[in-house]
This record gives C-alpha cells, sequence and structure tokens, in this order.
C-alpha cells in the first residue's frame, strides 16, 4: 500500500524542510528483529551526510501512516551523527502506530521524522545512576548508558523484560563497553536474577530513570520513594497514559479562532475543536509529547496528562487539550 510519506517531494516541500526545526525525510537504511514483538530500525539522512544532533533520552515523531504520528525514543550513541535507531514493539492494542510500522516498514524506505526533542534528559551533575527499564522502556536507558559511559559516570542499567525472548536489544547490550553495568531480569528466569527492589534501590545517592508501562514505573517510584530517594532524583518517561474522557459537559471557547463548542462526555477538547475547524497539533493523543499544549486564558483545566510538572499544572496556565478536561463550566483557550 503506498503512503504520502514515501512519495517523490516537490522543490516547494524541499525548500520548506530546510527550515532549522522543518522535519526531515530519512532512509530506514536496516530493519532487524531484536526481540519477539520488537524491531529495531536504523534511519540515515537522505543524502548520507551527518542528522541532526541529540541528546541521551530524546525521541522523534514519525509518520507512521498517512495522518498518523506516533513519538519513539532514539537508543544508539548520542555522538553518533551518521544513524539514528528506533526500537518499536507490536502492541497488542496497538491504535495503529506500532503495528503500521511492523506491518510497512521496510529497509529502503523513506519515511518523514521530526527532529529530535528530550522530556528525559540526564541530570548534569555526575551523581551515580541508576537505569530500570521495563519492556521497550530499554530504548532511551539504553542510549542513556551510551552517554554515561562515555563521560564516566557510575551507573547500573537493569534490564526487565516478561521473557529472554523479548529482552530488546539484549544481544547489544551484553556486546557493549558498559556490559558489567548490566543487569539482565526476566519474569520467567530462575528466582536470583529476578528484579528486586531492595537490591536496586539501595543506593539513594544518585539519580534514577525509570521508564516502561505504567505499572512498572508506579512500581518502582514507590518502591523509591518509600526507600528514601529524593523526588527531585527520580526521573521518567512515560511511554503510554491511560487516557479517559470521563466527565461532565463543558463549553471551551478558542479565543483567536471565534469558536465556542460543547465538549461531551466521551470526546476530547482536541477532537470538539478540530470538528469545530480550530486549527489544534495533535501528535501522541495521550498527553505525554506537549505537541497540542495550549494557554489557557480563563477558567480551570482538569489536567489529565503526564507531560507537564505538578507545579505547571497547578500554575493552570496552560493544558492539552488531546487528553485534559474542565473543571470549569467555561474553559477560554489561546488558540
Amino acid at each position: 500500500m503506498s503512503s504520502p510519506v514515501n512519495a517523490p517531494v516537490s522543490d516547494a516541500a524541499i525548500d520548506a524542510d530546510a527550515r532549522p526545526g522543518a522535519p526531515l525525510d530519512v532512509r530506514i537504511a536496516r530493519r532487524e528483529d531484536t526481540a519477539t514483538d520488537t524491531v529495531a530500525l536504523e534511519l540515515v539522512a537522505l543524502d548520507g551526510g551527518e542528522l541532526p544532533p541529540f541528546e541521551a533520552g530524546a525521541h522523534v515523531d514519525v509518520v507512521v501512516a498517512p495522518g498518523l504520528m506516533r513519538q519513539y525514543s532514539l537508543c544508539n550513541d548520542p555522538r553518533e551523527r551518521h544513524r539514528y535507531r528506533l526500537g518499536v514493539l507490536r502492541d497488542p492494542a496497538s491504535r495503529g502506530g506500532s503495528e503500521s510500522v511492523h506491518r510497512h516498514f521496510a529497509e529502503g524506505q523513506v519515511i518523514r521524522i521530526g527532529r529530535p526533542r528530550c522530556n528525559f534528559p540526564l541530570a548534569a551533575d555526575d551523581r551515580p545512576a541508576v537505569l530500570v527499564a521495563g519492556g521497550i522502556g530499554i530504548t532511551p536507558l539504553l542510549s542513556m548508558a551510551h552517554a554515561l559511559h562515555a563521560r564516566g559516570t557510575p551507573f547500573v542499567l537493569h534490564h526487565c523484560a516478561r521473557s529472554a525472548d523479548r529482552a530488546a536489544f539484549a544481544h547489544e547490550l551484553a556486546a557493549s563497553a558498559f556490559a558489567p553495568s548490566v543487569r539482565s531480569h526476566h519474569d520467567d528466569g530462575p528466582p536470583a536474577q529476578r528484579f528486586a527492589l531492595d537490591e536496586a534501590l539501595a543506593d539513594t545517592r544518585g539519580h534514577l530513570y525509570v521508564c516502561g508501562p505504567e505499572g512498572f514505573i508506579e512500581f518502582v517510584t514507590q518502591g523509591a520513594a518509600a526507600r528514601g530517594w529524593p523526588a527531585e532524583r527520580v526521573h521518567v518517561e512515560h511511554f503510554k497514559a491511560g487516557v479517559s474522557q470521563t466527565g461532565t459537559a463543558f463549553t471551551v471557547v478558542a479565543a483567536r479562532s471565534g469558536v465556542s463548542v460543547q465538549v461531551p462526555e466521551g470526546r476530547s477538547v482536541a477532537q470538539a475543536l478540530i470538528e469545530a475547524g480550530v486549527d489544534i497539533p495533535l501528535s501522541c493523543e495521550q498527553g505525554i509529547c506537549g505537541t497540542c499544549l495550549v494557554p489557557v486564558l480563563e477558567g480551570t483545566p482538569e489536567h489529565r496528562d503526564e507531560y507537564q510538572t505538578d507545579e505547571e499544572k497547578a500554575a493552570n496556565t496552560h493544558m492539552t487539550p488531546c487528553c485534559s478536561r474542565a473543571r470549569s463550566a467555561r474553559l477560554v483557550l489561546d488558540v
């Protein structure tokens, strides 16, 4: 099946894409299975040159199908400029993103991506680090491990998976220069090798980085809090957030667009505004990436995103219309 991302790019589009921050067309140079239901993609520039730099923990937006964009973490060494590497898990509950990648992305194909963004950076200090990955959460932490090793910062990477065959990038980790710092944990393995919070989180002097399914993140972060880890040194990356559109109806006003609409239960603010002709940029549609973040001029949002900090949510100056709702009967947004 053909896709617009594989179509020839016009001269006007090429000129537009030369802008700083504009999307990139890249080629899939290599596709390989790195674990059961997980593929690794190596992306390179069309001209064979350097790609924009990125920092450990960064991700890129990927156009996975016409009108469908998803975010995937960069998992290679940030010092590399000749390629980006992604790991994509086929999610049985896929909303179309991972399924499209697994079915349709092939070596040689040209795809469109956004430039790297980082909402999950490494701390600037040289405190030791504990990296805890659950499942496909290994991807940003793999990049972090490369960066920490390069700068000589001590770290331990706990790689947790349901089984050895589902442990993405396990062979790469075993062959890496930092292999002695990697601990592998499989749910179906011998009890002695299973992930244990008391062992992993015993030393609270450093930084803790956690990525994986929501339940896994909650398990680790609650365990860290119970063991005295300071909240400011516990860092998380959410791959998926539960999105609920339950709640009473309310009115949302797009001030600059001059549009007022009702948002019923079961519909998002973004959906209601887009249907009314208001341009709302969307990407993850789960309150993770911040693409749709808009200023609030009046009213009180009910924040349901994972993008803003608790302090930013308390200020009520911005909201994510893809998932958040309103506590007030009327919400005025600067769109």
